[in-house]
């Protein structure tokens, strides 16, 4: 049978309730035929199939047996591989716009447990105390025990104004509690800017949308008229976005045609993507702040500035999200997200479990008496990707994540601000002679 190939769409992601985190690009992907020894387990599955349709106690539809097959065939891959139903497909489509009915919440499995990865702030799940680490144990009383991160997620979404029950378990707690949300609609506003002291721009990207690379353009053309000599991109706690917007950003800090980052396949096939030179690129002095909630695009981004020598990278080792996911449509409306690539830093660096190591590191300690949440990262999560380039360390004492904090305590921040106040200084010292 001849293949036929065709273009397709092609995520990164962490999966999340509020934001799927997604990388989205161009990949090729040719179709398979049932052949040989898929084409015997094909015979068994038929049986198997026909045999329940026709002996199971009580009456199912085929449809519902084939659609709990494909996806425990996905569930028993990588855990960013998954099938959606016809109306999770298109709720998919509409995810990249930044607007859904939703909690705000990015989840992963860790231990066997549906776990909370992080919240995202000024959402409903943030709002009611829902934190990093948590482990969610039943969602609407149905326990969370063998339950898919897809599943998870369709039954944490919905309509605005309706409720989800989730009950948790936190570090330190000796028995559950259950958290009553109200659904809203999660409108991610990807980026945000100000003035800091001393011509200081900061910028915080908190996930990688459609017009995100447009909203980047306007808060620096705007902090330019500040008369701003430096500047710091915050990526901390933003899951992902569209592969074109992290190129488009990415290509306002370095020079054109630069490589950003490139994918290869199983095949050994290689897709570059590179800055364009549509939008001006600023060359002033900049930090990059990096946590473990950096995952996906964001790591892209972190990790091209970092290749290239252009921005230093601070903070702590992001979340190591280095594989492509390929959306492919099915006839009847579902949809698969399969696997089919790693993803690579310009250099030629694999993130995928181990991330994006930081310049300098520096860390935000919780407070004495607060209570400390584990962090979660890729390679928590069961049933993750190797990476190919190195072997994995046994787990390491659990790391934990911090606490909130505000502006005048976040270290890592003033860190950065004493950083370029430094770096102004040493500029201006006289050259010798």
């Amino acid at each position: 049978m001849t293949k036929k190939r065709k273009l397709i769409l092609v995520w990164v992601l962490v999966l999340a309730v509020a934001t799927t985190g997604i990388l989205i690009g161009r990949w090729s992907v040719g179709s398979v035929s049932a052949e040989g020894e898929v084409y015997e387990n094909l015979k068994v599955f038929t049986e198997a199939l026909s045999i329940v349709k026709k002996n199971y106690v009580e009456d199912v539809k085929a449809k519902d047996i084939v659609y709990g097959a494909i996806k425990g065939m996905l569930n028993s891959l990588d855990p960013h591989s998954g099938f959606m139903s016809p109306d999770a497909y298109k709720e998919m489509q509409v995810d990249t716009k930044g607007e859904f009915g939703g909690l705000g919440i990015q989840i992963g499995i860790k231990d066997g447990i549906l776990t909370v990865i992080a919240p995202l702030e000024d959402t409903p799940a943030y709002k009611v105390g829902i934190k990093a680490g948590d482990k969610i144990i039943k969602i609407n009383g149905e326990a969370t025990k063998d339950m898919g991160l897809h599943d998870a997620v369709s039954k944490m979404r919905g309509v605005r104004g309706t409720s989800v029950t989730i009950t948790i378990l936190r570090e330190g707690w000796k028995e559950t509690k259950d958290f009553t949300i109200v659904r809203e609609i999660i409108k991610v506003k990807s980026v945000k800017s100000k003035i800091l002291e001393e011509g200081i721009g900061y910028v915080k990207v908190n996930q990688f949308q459609e017009q995100t690379a447009a909203d980047l353009a306007a808060a620096l053309s705007k902090l330019s008229q500040e008369k701003i000599s430096s500047i710091i991109l915050d990526l901390r706690n933003n899951p992902g976005g569209l592969l074109n917007s992290a190129v488009d950003v990415t290509s306002q800090f370095l020079p054109p045609k630069k490589l950003v980052v490139y994918i290869k396949g199983r095949t050994g096939e290689r897709a570059e993507y590179h800055t364009d030179g549509e939008r001006p690129s600023y060359s002033m002095p900049m930090i990059v702040l990096v946590n473990q909630g950096s995952a996906s695009a964001s790591e892209i981004v972190a990790g091209a500035l970092k290749d290239w020598n252009r921005a230093v990278i601070l903070g702590v080792q992001t979340f190591g999200k280095g594989s492509v996911q390929s959306v492919i449509p099915l006839s009847d409306g579902s949809g698969l997200k399969l696997t089919t690539a790693r993803y690579y830093t310009p250099k030629g660096k694999s993130i995928q479990s181990t991330g994006i190591a930081p310049d300098i590191i520096v860390k935000i300690e919780p407070k004495i008496g607060a209570k400390e949440h584990p962090v979660v990262r890729e390679k928590d999560i069961e049933r993750h990707l190797k990476n190919d380039q190195i072997e994995e360390k046994p787990k390491e004492p659990e790391e934990v994540a911090p606490i909130e904090v505000a502006e005048k305590e976040d270290v890592q921040l003033q860190r950065a601000v004493d950083l370029l106040k430094t770096w102004k200084v040493f500029k201006e010292l006289p050259k010798a002679s």
